[in-house]
């Protein structure tokens, strides 16, 4: 692979990285609301799913998913139902130390307390994330050379995963940057709802696009 399209993928890593998607309006809501410490299993299985994602793609499972019927779109159905999922519980999140609603009126135990998303969550997310199909069987269209698969797509891959770490890791530090502006619970939640809406938002270009 030459240096020119290794540069030129490096750059479409980033770019698609950094840029508003579903991932990066978790990634927000769970630095403001749990801070980064707590975020980062959160942004390395982002990280790390999407390099298996485009492995996956890049050996045939884009390809195989294609000459099902229907396949992208039980996907993009399955995922948007998904994403609307985590908006909602976005959405009614409660600042740490508060209860939600639902159990308010109860008392609170430790497991019905706000949690950010797991490590394997995040990873398993990738696989139902429209954004991040169209990404990563744009890239192994784009830059992996058919007679030199196995190598491309490791070194894409790689590169791809590394560059997104840290992108995505820039959501989750502003998310937690506003925590003292947002002290206000009435303020947090407000913002919460914002970004659930945002999260939501964000699933109409996606569904309208076709890998």
């Amino acid at each position: 692979m030459s240096p020119a399209i290794l540069s030129a993928a490096a750059m479409f890593g980033f770019v698609t990285s950094i840029t508003p998607g579903p991932n990066n309006m978790m990634l927000l809501a769970s630095g403001l609301n749990f801070g980064v410490r707590r975020t980062l299993p959160h942004m390395f299985g982002i990280s790390i799913g999407y390099v298996v994602l485009m492995l996956a793609a890049g050996l045939g499972l884009g390809e195989a998913l294609r000459e099902v019927p229907g396949a992208f779109l039980v996907l993009k159905i399955v995922g948007g139902v998904y994403m609307l999922w985590l908006a909602w519980h976005i959405a009614r999140s409660a600042p740490p130390g508060e209860a939600p609603p639902e159990v308010k009126e109860g008392a609170r135990t430790a497991s019905s307390g706000p949690r950010p998303m797991s490590f394997l969550g995040a990873i398993a997310f990738q696989w139902v994330n429209p954004k991040a199909w169209v990404i990563v069987v744009t890239a192994v269209a784009t830059y992996v050379a058919p007679n030199d698969l196995l190598r491309d797509l490791i070194m894409v891959s790689g590169v791809c995963g590394l560059i997104n770490l840290p992108s995505v890791g820039v959501w989750a530090i502003f998310g937690a940057s506003l925590r003292r502006l947002l002290r206000d619970p009435l303020w947090r939640r407000r913002f919460n709802v914002s970004m659930a809406a945002l999260l939501v938002a964000s699933l109409w270009p996606l569904l309208a696009s076709s890998p």
